[in-house]
């Protein structure tokens, strides 16, 4: 069909540091592959280049979303083609080993990479004999490859060594082959950081020093002595893509609460989450609300933070986009959306509901005040304040008990930090501050060094 570039749509997810792929088959149709179930970006690229989705392709049982596969499925007639080793129970083709699918002039060939999970394929794509690419979702990434932890520690070796046999085969092929895959730059999924997130056999060869590891023993300590913390949710959404999302009847909405039902609500045991600017925030919250700003990393620490199975309430503020928080929460699973307090904190005020404030301050301002560093491993390792206490974000709702009263808290700019002030002061915490900024702007006003290592 005189496949290009341009027959290729990229489609990033840069908050989960993903990207799915739709191919225009040269005949008004359409193959996706590793969609989410947020598919607005997918379904405009489809409308402005007038293609119907023809095919759906998932990879692996993906731990960091759910799937929009079956939403496809649906809505399009689209035939859903993922492994025969997942078991799935929703109607699919099952595909193994060297199975091929024929899209029309471009052929679909399965190829088993488990690894990254046990089921993974990774799909090459075909024109006659010409290998076009390959579809590697986490068995290769760009500089590296998908962590192999997911289903659980006592299994990561064993993974670890069937992501290596599986690393090596993807290897095989000619230099010249490109290389899609679904994990990237951001993702929990062990993608190292970088802007490119597509490349060539020959460049990863080159470049991936996994790829170039040895021997399998190398590979297996490079690689499992690389991983860090993930997402709580990723320990649910394997067995949820197993079983299928539920296939949405329209667009869901967020319903406007009155500041009565929020209390009714609250009184219920609901969550209050708000999304607003970090300065709002910090100028006047609900009591016990959590702050997750509503930006790219919004769905990443709501299913880090937060139980799926407890309604959900939302604070926003002016023009804040509130398809953009349902979506966000549907896509990594979550449901139980009470709605959003209409009118915002002035109706909460003028209801005559209770506030809490959290202090910002400078780094001139930290004294001899206790320090909580709720950054990554690899940030605090990297340079932190002295004698600054590690706990990072993700583990901070079980490690409440070990912050220090008046203690200041921080991260690389501020948003975070916040996120953490927020968890404590809902665990009774009071005398905190956020630092307003990170551990460079401190070294810059004190003229002092950072610490590195652990």
């Amino acid at each position: 069909m005189g496949f290009t570039d341009d027959h290729l749509i990229p489609l990033v997810d840069k908050g989960l540091g993903n990207s799915a792929y739709l191919v225009d088959l040269g005949d008004g149709r359409a193959l996706a592959v590793d969609p989410t179930r947020d598919l607005r970006g997918l379904r405009r690229e489809a409308a402005r280049r007038r293609l119907a989705v023809a095919y759906v392709a998932d990879t692996h049982l993906h731990a960091d979303f759910l799937t929009g596969a079956l939403q496809l499925a649906a809505d399009e007639g689209a035939v859903l083609l993922a492994s025969a080793a997942g078991r799935r129970v929703y109607p699919h083709t099952p595909l193994g080993d060297g199975d091929e699918v024929d899209l029309g002039g471009l052929t679909l060939r399965t190829l088993a990479t488990p690894g990254h999970t046990d089921e993974h394929v990774a799909f090459l794509l075909l024109d006659g004999t010409c290998e076009l690419g390959l579809f590697t979702g986490g068995s290769l990434i760009v500089g590296s490859v998908a962590r192999t932890d997911l289903l659980g520690a006592e299994r990561a070796e064993e993974l670890a060594r069937a992501q290596y046999r599986s690393l090596r085969r993807l290897a095989e092929f000619p230099e010249e082959t490109a290389v899609w895959p679904t994990h990237g730059a951001g993702s929990f999924c062990a993608a190292p950081p970088g802007a490119e997130r597509t490349s060539t056999i020959g460049a990863q060869k080159e470049t991936n020093t996994l790829l170039t590891a040895p021997d399998e023993d190398t590979f297996v300590r490079k690689l499992l002595g690389g991983l860090g913390s993930y997402p709580a949710y990723f320990a649910r959404l394997a067995e949820r893509n197993r079983r299928g999302p539920a296939v949405l009847d329209s667009d869901p909405v967020l319903a406007p609460l009155t500041t009565a039902a929020v209390h009714t609500l609250l009184g219920r045991g609901a969550e209050v989450v708000d999304v607003r600017p970090r300065d709002e925030f910090a100028a006047g919250h609900i009591p016990g609300a959590v702050f997750i700003p509503l930006g790219s990393r919004f769905a990443t620490w709501l299913g880090w933070l937060l139980p799926d199975d407890t309604p959900i309430v939302f604070v926003t503020g002016a023009g804040q986009d509130l398809a953009e928080i349902v979506w966000q929460a549907l896509k990594i699973g979550y449901e139980r959306l009470a709605g959003h307090l209409d009118g915002g904190m002035d109706a909460w005020t003028a209801d005559g509901g209770q506030r809490r404030t959290l202090e910002l301050i400078s780094a001139d301002r930290i004294a001899d005040r206790p320090v909580v560093d709720v950054r990554q491993r690899d940030e605090y390792t990297a340079g932190h304040i002295p004698g600054a206490a590690h706990i990072e974000l993700g583990a901070l709702p079980l490690r409440t008990c070990e912050v220090p009263a008046h203690a200041v808290v921080h991260c690389a700019r501020g948003e975070r930090a916040t996120i953490g002030a927020s968890i404590l002061q809902r665990a009774g915490h009071r005398g905190l501050a956020v630092l307003d900024g990170g551990p460079d702007d401190w070294a810059r006003v004190t003229g002092r060094r950072l610490e590195q290592g652990a």
